[in-house]
């Protein structure tokens, strides 16, 4: 099963929720890495990253930095904080009288505080028991200050004053959201410190990352250096791939399925109901057709109903969507018996295989007897997330395909001296950077680590927990979760500890009593979401810290 329930209704169950959610720690062997650098030392291997990666010149802009008037902050400052403004002092307009041209700025209440707009409802989703489907109401918005300047006069002291005291409120807002941080699979355990120094450039990496462009401030090197460990890692020759770092996971699909259609311009898409809601986004935008297969309980693709389908559109190519870890019950598509059936059914060589990674893709090559994915069986692209598993500050991702394919979809740009084959035309510069740190950083022992200590569920290919969805909305909003119907889920992250979990776990029975005592609420029965079988597995305390476990 990709996913695992709580218990049946009635229980008291904080052992059981704790227990689920802290199952399958203790984790096997990992698979090796399939690299040569295996068997190279350590410091070979640093060697070749350094003299690939890093850029030369790296003392003289340390000593550029520390020269009085330089634009780059000390490389202990807070990341994109904006850059001090040494050697450089603003002024101030004296005004002289109340001349008719001149009005001094009104300044800004003593306790100064962003204005809010009211808070809108959520649109209400299917009713439940008469209960909102709504997890929540969109958040208060800072409203711009209201300083109408004039031309001749510039930026005050109290307007400095008020836009520090909207930016430490939201930085405590902030501080506070992500202790409540649960439901969304994003790592928030990070640290780019020594990447401030670069906050003050505009780095774009225009056009195709193998292509140099006429825009020189870019990043171009860091991203093939990070498309490079990818290929490795999904076993593709350097000389055999291509790729690019992109802004999301959306993108990376957007991407695939775009490759897939272009290849294939009259094939039809094939994706099971629990994927991502961006595969049938890229369906809408490319006017393709598009079949929804049904999908078993764990939210795996059921294989069965995926061949009649295909059976029924015999006549058209395949272009399919395989989940390494479906977004709400994290289950992983069977990737082997998906490409089996193709052939079965008379598909051979006319079939694209897109694999959505988003979370699980970076993770499953370091547990053992996972499904191997791999660009040695027939498929075309696997696209991962950044700001995932491995735990970039902004939205990011990675897509690799074969490079026999990005002809059909990249054409020359004589304004940019490069070739257009992204989805986006300026892409984050700094990204590739982010990423190139954590995986030097990390390593794979790093993340083999990671994975061994994260994996939250007795299927192992999975850090997502599932139980029935609270009934309280604020409960929802608090721990930040996602639902879907009747079910909820925990994604267990490198920066969720077994702290947080308990204190989530005693807050969850807490307020559990309190919805079923009047007897007004009933918990709602997800036996259709995750069968009968597994729903009706009952739990009982024994103890603060032990449980009974009986069906």
């Amino acid at each position: 099963m990709a996913s695992q329930v709580t218990r049946r209704r009635g229980h008291n169950d904080r052992a059981t929720l704790l227990h689920l959610l802290r199952t399958g720690i203790t984790t096997p062997a990992l698979r090796s890495p399939p690299t040569p650098e295996k068997q190279s030392s350590s410091r070979e291997r640093k060697r070749e990253v350094e003299g690939y990666l890093i850029p030369k010149g790296e003392k003289e802009r340390e000593r550029q930095r520390d020269r009085p008037g330089s634009c780059c902050p000390p490389s202990d400052a807070l990341l994109f904080l904006p850059p001090s403004s040494h050697g450089r002092k603003r002024r101030r307009k004296r005004l002289r009288g109340a001349s008719p041209g001149h009005r001094k700025v009104k300044p800004p209440a003593e306790e100064i505080e962003p204005a809010e707009i009211p808070t809108r409802s959520a649109p209400s989703g299917s009713e439940n028991g008469g209960r909102r489907k709504s997890c929540g109401e969109e958040p208060a918005l800072v409203q711009l200050q209201d300083y109408r300047a004039e031309e001749d006069e510039e930026l005050t002291g109290d307007c400095e004053a008020y836009m520090a005291s909207v930016l430490a409120k939201y930085r405590r807002n902030l501080v506070e959201r992500t202790k409540h941080h649960l439901g969304y699979p994003y790592n928030l355990d990070f640290e780019y410190g020594a990447l401030s120094q670069l906050q003050p450039f505009s780095i774009n990496n225009l056009g195709d990352p193998f292509i140099e462009s006429n825009y020189g401030v870019h990043s171009r090197q860091f991203e093939v250096g990070v498309l490079d460990w990818f290929a490795r890692l999904w076993e593709l020759e350097k000389n055999e791939y291509w790729g690019y770092i992109t802004n999301c996971g959306t993108e990376g699909n957007l991407h695939g399925i775009l490759i897939g259609r272009e290849v294939f311009p009259d094939g039809v898409l094939y994706a099971s109901r629990e994927s991502h809601y961006s595969v049938f986004k890229a369906a809408r935008m490319y006017r393709m057709d598009c079949v929804k297969v049904k999908t078993l309980v764990s939210g795996e693709i059921d294989c069965s109903d995926f061949q009649a389908k295909l059976i029924e559109n015999q006549e058209k190519p395949a272009i399919v969507n395989v989940n390494i870890g479906t977004t709400v019950k994290g289950a992983v598509d069977d990737l082997d018996l998906v490409i089996k059936l193709l052939e079965e059914s008379g598909f051979e060589n006319r079939f694209y295989i897109h694999c959505d990674g988003a979370l699980f893709g970076l993770m499953m090559p370091f547990v053992k007897r996972a499904p191997k994915v791999t660009f040695r069986k027939p498929i075309g692209s696997v696209s991962v997330s950044g700001h995932k598993f491995i735990g970039c500050p902004v939205p990011c991702g990675v897509q690799i395909t074969r490079k026999t394919h990005i002809n059909a979809v990249s054409r020359d740009v004589e304004y940019l001296a490069s070739r257009d084959a992204t989805i986006m035309g300026s892409r984050n510069g700094h990204a590739p950077l982010f990423l190139w740190y954590a995986l030097n950083r990390k390593g794979y022992r790093g993340f083999q680590k990671e994975v061994q200590r994260h994996r939250a569920m007795l299927n192992e290919l999975s850090s997502t927990v599932v139980f029935e969805r609270p009934q309280d909305d604020e409960f929802v909003r608090k721990w930040q979760l996602a639902c879907e119907g009747n079910i909820a889920h925990v994604v267990v992250m490198p920066n969720v500890t077994v702290e947080k979990l308990c204190v989530f776990v005693d807050e969850l029975v807490r307020v559990r009593s309190v919805w079923s005592s009047g007897g007004e609420i009933s918990p709602p029965c997800i036996a259709a979401e995750v069968a009968a079988r597994t729903a009706t597995v009952c739990f009982t305390f024994t103890a603060s810290n032990g449980v009974t476990l009986s069906s």
